[in-house]
């Protein structure tokens, strides 16, 4: 993984170690993705805590807290879960920052409310709390890739 993938990558890392910030993340669709973006920039360890892989809901309600009523009436697939998710990376970590993601990478799992591509990214952070909804299309790889893209600019608007 490199900043030719993700090209504002080195920036973010940047912006992170000057202000002495630190983040976590809480991944669903990404799968780790997101993570090992961040963590392959030298010097990662200035400002990557760690993170939580919450493929299951019984994951996101035990490790992150997320409300199992959350999931049940909005859905896996939703702001209200990917804000209780960065929330939650945010608490198990001491992290400054936490991002999530969760959503419908395909190719199968789509719904006509929630087709392919559906993608919520959450941010927890100083002062702000926020969540982004991408409507991705392509492969499974793509959409993965597009989506930790979308997460890390979501990161680096912040700061």
């Amino acid at each position: 993984m490199d900043s030719d993938k993700f090209p504002h990558l080195e920036q973010l890392a940047r912006a992170l170690i000057a202000r002495h910030h630190t983040v976590a993340v809480a991944e669903s669709c990404t799968g780790g993705l997101l993570g090992g973006a961040l963590t392959s920039q030298p010097g990662s360890s200035a400002y990557f805590i760690g993170g939580i892989l919450a493929y299951a809901n019984s994951v996101k309600i035990e490790l992150l807290g997320v409300s199992e009523d959350v999931i049940r009436t909005e859905g896996a697939v939703s702001a209200p879960v990917a804000m209780a998710m960065a929330r939650g990376a945010c608490t198990a970590t001491g992290a400054d920052w936490a991002l999530a993601t969760t959503g419908i990478a395909g190719p199968g799992g789509g719904t006509p409310d929630k087709p392919v591509g559906t993608v919520w990214i959450g941010i927890v952070g100083p002062a702000v709390s926020d969540s982004v909804c991408l409507g991705l299309s392509g492969s499974r790889r793509e959409i993965r890739e597009n989506t930790v893209e979308a997460a890390i600019d979501v990161l680096l608007t912040h700061l």
